[in-house]
Formats: C-alpha cells, sequence, structure tokens
C-alpha cells in the first residue's frame, strides 16, 4: 500500500503552490498530475493568451516569475516555462501522468484511486482547476446549426478561421480576447448577454487581487459586501482588446434567441449567418473524483470554510475561484489560500 501524509491531485499553479507550503511546512505529499508535461491548463490555451499583469505580480510563493524579454505582460507560454522552472526549481514531488478516478472515506485515511494504483493519505488537496470542464448553455437549436461550434478550450488562433463568418458568445475576458484576436481577418459577430463592462484601462491583475482579497475581508469581518472584482468590470481591457475598441471593431450584440442550421437568430428575427460559434461561456469546477464522497452542494460547489470541505475536514479544495480564497484561481492569487490549506494539513497530520 502506497501510503503518504498529504495527496495533491492536479500539478498546475494551484498544486505548486500547495506542494510549496507543504514542502516548507517538512510534510510527506505526492503531486498527481493527469498531464503529460508541465505547466497545467496553460500548455492549452490560445495563441495571443497574455496574463492580465506584469511577471512580478504574477508569481506563485517563493520565487518571482521573470520578466519576459519585451512583453509588459507574459504570454502563456511563459508562463509554462515558469511553472515548469519553479516544479524543478523545489524539486515538487509530481507523478504524471497520473489520472485519478475517485476519492474514498477509507478508515482514517482517505484513499486515492488512480490509474496507477490506489493512494492512502491523511489528507487530500484538490487542485484540479475548471478548465476541464467547459460548460455549454442550453440554447434552442444549437444541434441543429451545421457550422463548427467550439468551446474556448477549442480555440487556438484566427489562422482557422480567415474569411469567416464567427459569432463569438461571451461578455468576459476570453470573449473579448477572442474577438479582438479574429475581428481582423474574419467577419465577427460578438454577442454578449449585456452590454460589455470594460475596466478601466488602467486596472489589471495587481487591482483585480486587491478588490478580491478586500471583498473576502469585509465578509470575514461581517461587513457589507464590497462586490470585488465584480464591481470594477467584467473585461481587463489588455492592449490587443483597448486597440479593437478604441478602434470602434469590438462592438457586441446582445444575446440571441437561437441558431438554426444557418446561424443565430434573435427574437425580432433578425438573423446573422455564420460558419463558426464560439462558445466563450465558461467552465464549471472539475470535481467529478470527489463524486464518492457525496458533499457537492448548491452550483455543484462543495461547501467550504476557508478551503476546508465542511462535509469532510481532511479534504481542502484550491484553485477554483473566490469560494475556495480569494482569486484562488489566478497565479498571484493561490499563495495565500494554499499556504492556509497547508497548515491546516499540518496542524491535522502532524
Amino acid at each position: 500500500m502506497r501510503r503518504t501524509q498529504v495527496v495533491v491531485i492536479g500539478g498546475g499553479q494551484a498544486g505548486l503552490a500547495a506542494g510549496y507550503h507543504l514542502r516548507r511546512l517538512g510534510l510527506d505529499f505526492v503531486i498527481l498530475d493527469d498531464q503529460a508535461t508541465p505547466g497545467g491548463a496553460w500548455q492549452h490555451t490560445w495563441d495571443s493568451l497574455h496574463l492580465f499583469s506584469p511577471a512580478a505580480y504574477s508569481s506563485l510563493p517563493g520565487w518571482l516569475m521573470p520578466a519576459q524579454a519585451g512583453q509588459t505582460y507574459p504570454d502563456a507560454r511563459h508562463v509554462v516555462g515558469y511553472l515548469t522552472e519553479y516544479e524543478r526549481r523545489y524539486d515538487l514531488p509530481v507523478q504524471r501522468p497520473v489520472h485519478v478516478s475517485g476519492v474514498h472515506r477509507d478508515g482514517a485515511l482517505l484513499r486515492v484511486e488512480t490509474d496507477h494504483g490506489p493512494w492512502h493519505a491523511g489528507a487530500v488537496v484538490s487542485a484540479t482547476g475548471t478548465w476541464w470542464r467547459p460548460f455549454l448553455p442550453a440554447v434552442p437549436g444549437r444541434a441543429q446549426f451545421r457550422g463548427r461550434q467550439l468551446h474556448t478550450v477549442g480555440y487556438r488562433s484566427p489562422a482557422g478561421f480567415a474569411g469567416q463568418r464567427v459569432v463569438v458568445v461571451g461578455g468576459g475576458n476570453s470573449g473579448a480576447q477572442i474577438a479582438a484576436d479574429l475581428v481582423h481577418d474574419t467577419e465577427l459577430t460578438w454577442v454578449t448577454q449585456r452590454p460589455p463592462r470594460f475596466l478601466a484601462d488602467d486596472i489589471d491583475g495587481r487591482a483585480l487581487f486587491d478588490a478580491a482579497t478586500a471583498r473576502r475581508r469585509a465578509l470575514d469581518q461581517g461587513a457589507a459586501d464590497t462586490g470585488g472584482v465584480a464591481s470594477l468590470g467584467d473585461i481587463v481591457a489588455v492592449p490587443p482588446v483597448r486597440e479593437a475598441r478604441d478602434a470602434g471593431l469590438l462592438k457586441a450584440s446582445p444575446m440571441f434567441e437561437r441558431l438554426d442550421a444557418d446561424g443565430v437568430v434573435w427574437a425580432d428575427g433578425t438573423r446573422a449567418s455564420a460558419d463558426a460559434v464560439i462558445w466563450c461561456t465558461g467552465f464549471r469546477p472539475a470535481l467529478s473524483h470527489l463524486a464518492p464522497l457525496g458533499l457537492r452542494g448548491p452550483r455543484g460547489h462543495i461547501p467550504t470554510t476557508g478551503t476546508r470541505a465542511l462535509g469532510e475536514p481532511r479534504l481542502h479544495l484550491l484553485g477554483y475561484g473566490d469560494w475556495t480564497g480569494p482569486a484562488s484561481a489566478t497565479v498571484i492569487g493561490v499563495g495565500r489560500p494554499a499556504r492556509d490549506a497547508a497548515r491546516e494539513i499540518a496542524a491535522l497530520v502532524l
């Protein structure tokens, strides 16, 4: 029987941050990652994706991300390189590719079932993120559309869409960035549920992290909800988005009512023909491996206090969003909840 004090599930930014703090506390642990190479979800993003913040403000605990030559905001490839080196720098015990199928209670321990056999541990950190569970809305006619449909996770570059009629659905950062990516090479229709809310041009990831932290602090102290990041807007005006917006190229239409075989149709009968629809409609937390524990609550979330699952004190969830720590789904934001989780786990298993 393979046994360790802590199993961390997921070797992306959240799993590595957890590993850093577990190592500093002297715990025995293993990180199980189902990807073949380091870098987590960053190695699967679209080609033009950049961080919202400069490198120094986009770092995991212990080591500042080096600047990328010629770039104020590092691109995804730079982030993959940083995570790869971070893993090596701290000699984190990552095993890959290992797929975790389920976490089960097994007496005093938790049993983690994998395609390489089970692990037993006194505590588990789930850090699988959301990228692996894209959300597609139930829009009428989606099955009848004869063109190409893909989610954010399937988009890479404008190269495969040049000259086509493309509908991009989504008013968040991914929708705005992919729309800006496509606007010069396609006949673009950008569709949003509500009018786009651009953040002020001088706001980047640093300000977003501060807003998320202030909101969590206010809620913890019983004060009024500050609104956090949502109070500032939905879209960070990164340079490509800002340039397309200022040039008058990034104009949004309201959400359509349905699709038909040839495109999208609004409630008043207006239609737009389309060769492709790109759904930038978000993600859900990837938690299927935790189903045997029976912990799921409203909206698919597992109720937590901090990062600890209320229904299973040996389980911590890290990196899924503000419900597992302020800005915990970001590189800069995951460090603090990872530290807190590691301290709670140390108090439990040592």
